[in-house]
């Protein structure tokens, strides 16, 4: 807790789950080093899915 009265792991665990929302989980726990299945949690306890991919198809 800092001295604002902020809990500081609260806000770091509510920061990732946001960021899990926004971008692929597998992006973050790459990016952030974090294991695949931990991002995969916080996905899962912030209510969102992990199957949010483009199907693989014709781009040009």
């Amino acid at each position: 807790m800092t001295g604002v009265g902020l809990h500081v792991g609260h806000a770091r665990v509510t920061a990732l789950r946001q960021l899990v929302l926004d971008v692929p989980a597998p992006v973050v726990a790459t990016a952030l080093g974090f294991a695949h299945f931990t991002t995969h949690r916080h996905v899962t306890a912030a209510g969102g899915v992990w199957n949010r991919y483009a199907a693989p198809g014709n781009t040009s």
